[in-house]
């Protein structure tokens, strides 16, 4: 993924502008789970994903290892639901 968006967009300037793309593409997710547009949902997630990925890669970092890791941490905090499918940690 991140081989090819380096061969298609070219080297990363600064790695801002990926997060700017990706909030441009959540607006667009946002806009298609307003719709409950089934294919394009799954279109603009994995465009956010693939910035994600690419931004982790500047860093350095593996997503999949942080999430892993990330998930580690969420499942040993103590979490308040709000009741709307989300919640925060105490």
């Amino acid at each position: 993924m991140c081989d090819w968006a380096e061969a298609t967009f070219g080297s990363v300037s600064a790695p801002v502008s990926l997060v700017d793309r990706a909030m441009l593409e959540m607006e667009e997710l946002k806009e298609a789970v307003v719709a409950q547009d089934h294919a394009e949902i799954g279109k603009e997630a994995a465009d956010v994903l693939i910035l994600l990925y690419r931004l982790a890669d500047q860093f350095g970092l593996d997503l999949d290892q942080e999430v892993a890791g990330k998930m580690a941490i969420n499942r040993s905090r103590t979490w308040v639901q709000k009741g709307d499918g989300t919640g925060s940690h105490i």
